[in-house]
């Protein structure tokens, strides 16, 4: 899935609340790793960005979607998915 893109059909929105709490962390671990957000000449530490993270999957402004076409899982701001014409259909 090309991140730049809108979520094609058939991508889900997965509740970050019911996922255990390791498999949370290690998505949560694999996204800050991949993404590798530059902070600017702020240091954050690996525990702060996950812990961003988690507080935007917790207040909504971000998803945490599941692509099953291409087996694979990514966070995706909730603005961004709006801005690219996106509709979580349990809205």
């Amino acid at each position: 899935m090309s991140y730049d893109e809108a979520p094609r059909e058939g991508v889900l929105v997965i509740p970050w609340d019911r996922l255990g709490a390791e498999t949370l962390d290690a998505i949560i671990l694999e996204y800050v790793l991949r993404e590798g957000t530059d902070y600017g000449e702020q240091e954050i530490s690996l525990a702060g960005k996950k812990s961003d993270v988690l507080r935007q999957l917790q207040n909504g402004s971000a998803k945490l979607l599941f692509d099953p076409v291409e087996n694979s899982c990514h966070i995706e701001l909730t603005h961004t998915l709006v801005q690219q014409g996106w509709r979580d259909e349990r809205s």
